[in-house]
C-alpha cells in the first residue's frame, strides 16, 4: 500500500515539474505589477508617446520663431566668415539715441562714422566738481548705462552683476558692421533656427566665394570661425548680389521668396536708397520706415538691427516674446501659469504692450540694455533680487 502510494506521489510530482510552469513565473508577474503600480504616471505618458512629444517638439518650434532671443539675433551682428583680430577699443563720443557702432560701406568697405554731434555730458563724472563735466564715450557709456538701471531698479543689481553685456562694450562698440551683410543675415535667419542659418549664410557667401573655399560651402563656418585657415572670405557686394539669378541664389538654401527679398535690398543700396551714411545719421523714427518700407523687413527685424548693428542703446521691442516672458518673471508673475493660460490669445500672452511700455520707459534712455538683460532674467536667480 505504501510502496503504491509512494509511487503515485512520485508520478504527480514529476508530472508538476513538466506541465505546470506557473509558479516560477509568478513572482516576476507580481514585480511587473507592483512596478507597474509604483509608476502608473511613466506608463501613461509612455502610451501617449507617439502623440505627445509631436507636439512638444513642434510647440517648442513655434516658441523658437516667436520667441527671439539674443542667440537667434546674433547672425545679424556677426561677421562669421572672416577670421581677424579683435579691433582695439578706440573711444569715441557715444550718444544713447544714436548709432554707436562704426558702419563700413557695402560698396567700398571704407568706415562710416555717424555725423558728429555736440558731445553729451557724462553721468559718471556728475558728482566731480569741473568746469566741464567729461564726455560720454564708447569707453564709458556701457558703465553708465549699467548705473542708471540699477538706479531705476535695484532688482536690475544681481543681472548686471551675473551677465557682462559685450554688446554694448568698448570692445563690442569698436567693431565694423556692414549694414548690407547684417541686413542679409536678418532675412536670412527668418524663420529657421540659428544653426541652419549659419549653414545657409555659408553657402550664400561661398557662391561668390568658390575659389575661396575649394568649393566646399558647408565648410565657410564651423563654431563661427573659417574652417580655411588663414583665409578672409568677403561678403558679396549689393551689385554682386542683385546680378545674381535667383535660381542661384537658391542653391545656397534658400526659398525663393527669401531669394528675392536679398534681391530686393541689394538693389536699395545700389540705387542708394539704402546707405552706410544714412542707417547711421537716421532718426530712430525714420530709420524704422525706411527698413520696413523694404520688402521682408517687419518691424521687429529693423528693431533688432537697431540695436544688435548699429549699437542704438534706446531700442525696446513691444513685440518680442522673449521680452515679454523676461519682463513678466522680473516683475514676479509664475510664466509657467501665465503660457498654459495665453494659449491662442496672440503674441502678448505673457504681459501686454501697455504695461510694457510703462516699464521699459522708466529706462530710457536705455532701453536697449535693458531689453537685452530681460531675455536674461531667467538664467539668474530672481530670489536674489531687491525688491
Amino acid at each position: 500500500m505504501a510502496s503504491r502510494r509512494s509511487s503515485r506521489l512520485a508520478a504527480m510530482v514529476s508530472s508538476a515539474k513538466i506541465t505546470d510552469p506557473a509558479p516560477p513565473p509568478a513572482l516576476p508577474a507580481a514585480s511587473r505589477k507592483r512596478k507597474a503600480a509604483t509608476q502608473a504616471p511613466a506608463v501613461e505618458k509612455a502610451e501617449e508617446a507617439p502623440s505627445t512629444p509631436r507636439k512638444r517638439r513642434a510647440k517648442a518650434s513655434v516658441d523658437v520663431l516667436e520667441t527671439p532671443t539674443p542667440t537667434a539675433v546674433n547672425l545679424i551682428a556677426e561677421e562669421a566668415h572672416t577670421v581677424k583680430p579683435r579691433p582695439a577699443a578706440v573711444a569715441r563720443l557715444a550718444d544713447p539715441s544714436r548709432t554707436n557702432a562704426l558702419l563700413r560701406s557695402p560698396k567700398t568697405s571704407r568706415i562710416i562714422a555717424p555725423t558728429p554731434v555736440e558731445a553729451i555730458p557724462s553721468k559718471l563724472g556728475a558728482s566731480i566738481s569741473k568746469p566741464t563735466e567729461p564726455a560720454t564715450t564708447t569707453a564709458t557709456i556701457l558703465e553708465e548705462a549699467c548705473a542708471h538701471l540699477i538706479k531705476v531698479d535695484a532688482r536690475m543689481k544681481p543681472l548686471i552683476a551675473k551677465h557682462h553685456c559685450r554688446l554694448f562694450s568698448p570692445e563690442g562698440l569698436a567693431e565694423q558692421i556692414d549694414p548690407f551683410e547684417a541686413l542679409c543675415s536678418s532675412i536670412i535667419s527668418q524663420q529657421v533656427s540659428g544653426a541652419a542659418a549659419k549653414t545657409i549664410k555659408g553657402r550664400f557667401i561661398a557662391l561668390f566665394n568658390n575659389n575661396n573655399n575649394n568649393n566646399n560651402p558647408e565648410a565657410v563656418v564651423v563654431d563661427g570661425d573659417v574652417s580655411a585657415p588663414s583665409t578672409t572670405i568677403p561678403f558679396p557686394r549689393p551689385d554682386q548680389v542683385a546680378a545674381t539669378p535667383l535660381t542661384t541664389l537658391r542653391t545656397a538654401g534658400l526659398s525663393q521668396r527669401k531669394a528675392e527679398y536679398l534681391q530686393g535690398l541689394a538693389d536699395q543700396f545700389g540705387s542708394g536708397a539704402l546707405t552706410a551714411q544714412r542707417l547711421a545719421d537716421a532718426p530712430y523714427d525714420e530709420l524704422l520706415a525706411r527698413l520696413t518700407a523694404v520688402r521682408g523687413m517687419g518691424r521687429w527685424t529693423a528693431e533688432m538691427f537697431a540695436c544688435f548693428a548699429l549699437k542704438r542703446m534706446d531700442v525696446f521691442s513691444l513685440g518680442d516674446l522673449g521680452v515679454q516672458r523676461g519682463m513678466a518673471a522680473f516683475v514676479g508673475r509664475d510664466v509657467a501659469k501665465l503660457k498654459a493660460k495665453g494659449k491662442g490669445k496672440g503674441n502678448n500672452k505673457y504681459m501686454g504692450e501697455k504695461e510694457m511700455e510703462e516699464i521699459s520707459e522708466r529706462f530710457r534712455p536705455f532701453r536697449s540694455l535693458f531689453m537685452w538683460y530681460m531675455w536674461r532674467v531667467e538664467e539668474t536667480d530672481i530670489s536674489t533680487m531687491e525688491s
